[in-house]
């Protein structure tokens, strides 16, 4: 087995980013209104719906392109 695959990767770090959002939120270091929480979201969940869809995972293609999806709308609020 050659290692990891590029692909792997890529999915580790949309991973690593939705867990950043996370305990970052948890630890009070970031509001969940906070710009760079919601974009860390955005990155996170775009990258791991990709990831999902290159594995045909159809329940987490789904899940992350709707954690997506409200992402990118709580943006939109936050930035009215």
């Amino acid at each position: 087995m050659g290692g990891l695959s590029m692909n792997l990767y890529f999915g580790i770090f949309g991973m690593v980013l939705l867990l950043t959002a996370f305990a970052l939120n948890l630890l009070k270091v970031v509001r969940e209104t906070s710009v760079s929480y919601i974009l860390l979201n955005i990155f996170g969940a775009g990258i791991s719906t990709y990831y999902a869809w290159t594995l045909n995972a159809i329940p987490f293609i789904i899940l992350e392109a709707i954690w997506c999806l409200f992402a990118v709308y709580k943006l939109t609020v936050v930035l009215k």
